[in-house]
């Protein structure tokens, strides 16, 4: 092999992406043009589509040899496709790519160029979204908080598009986390970073799985997982209704005694013990969350589980 060229491993995960797959595929194998001195491999990581997308991926990968394709057994999440296909790049560096083509794949010759003078992580940071606004409320409002309370100079657009060196892929194979945000860990590293910044664009084909419920779940386990803000949080409100408690009562009995204040029923009582409560269920929810997550991990079941691998041995 020549010491000169470069291994250039691109993960892509899939999910329901049957319509984007005769458009995705092409358009990567085209970054030969613009990276000729780049030996090119495609993992794509089926996550337990329904579609056609396995069939379509079987197919391309019976005419290009540099196509692996990692069927996993289940729908494990994007986080852990992803995951996935780290562990089954085998490139000096490592691209990652959503399959919808909303991200312009042909941004990574400038990532590699990059890379190439030290850079370990290379992120495309979203200055724009061609978005509804809903979305763009939503993402924006996760990667303000984010930042404010999490990772410090984390991105403000966000970002799942980027780059990054073989040794920060293996540090987070071996970290082997669940129920994370594989991007705000690659973050959290602290690796030497840089960003070119693009506009997202409008989805064409197909309709995007990334639902509100998964939204949520990304949003908890990013906090939980690189925040201390939410048991900060519960500490903080502890304190203050507990004050608040105290005076309250404090000017009731001295109310009382003065005969300032007449006590009558019971609708202030009721209202303090709802609101009491209220705030406690949300307490236990926070902690439950930080509960489960130790117990997932405590269990030391698999991040996902790989069904079967689809390459060209070289004999």
């Amino acid at each position: 092999m020549d010491i000169n060229r470069t291994k250039f491993s691109i993960v892509v995960p899939i999910y329901f992406n049957e319509l984007n797959i005769p458009h995705t595929v092409p358009r990567l194998q085209n970054l030969q043009s613009v990276l000729p001195d780049c030996d090119l491999e495609f993992v794509f990581v089926d996550d337990g589509s329904q579609d056609r997308s396995l069939e379509l991926l079987v197919e391309a990968q019976q005419l290009d040899s540099r196509i692996k394709v990692v069927k996993l057994s289940r729908n494990f999440g994007s986080m852990s496709a992803i995951q996935a296909g780290l562990s089954y790049a085998t490139g000096d560096c490592i691209g990652i790519i959503a399959a919808d083509l909303q991200d312009p794949p042909e941004l990574f010759e400038d990532m590699i160029g990059a890379w190439r003078t030290g850079k370990k992580v290379i992120m495309a940071t979203r200055s724009d979204r061609e978005e509804s606004f809903s979305q763009k409320l939503f993402s924006n409002t996760y990667y303000y908080l984010l930042e404010k309370f999490a990772l410090k100079d984390y991105p403000k657009g966000g970002f799942d598009f980027l780059l990054i060196d073989k040794q920060v892929a293996q540090e987070v194979i071996h970290i082997d986390e669940k129920n994370t945000n594989v991007m705000s860990l690659i973050y959290w590293l602290g690796h030497d970073r840089e960003s070119f910044p693009y506009v997202r664009q409008e989805r064409k084909l197909g309709k995007s799985r990334w639902t509100l419920s998964k939204k949520i779940k990304l949003f908890v386990d990013s906090f939980v997982g690189f925040s201390y803000i939410p048991i900060r949080f519960m500490s903080t409100i502890g304190v203050l209704t507990a004050l608040l408690s105290f005076i309250y009562g404090v000017i009731v009995i001295f109310g009382a005694i003065f005969g300032n204040i007449e006590l009558r029923g019971w609708t202030t009582i009721v209202t303090l013990i709802t609101f009491l409560l209220g705030i406690i269920m949300v307490m236990l929810g926070i902690i439950g969350e930080y509960i489960w997550r130790i117990l997932d991990e405590s269990r030391n079941r698999p991040s996902y589980v790989v069904d079967e691998v689809y390459e060209q041995r070289v004999s």
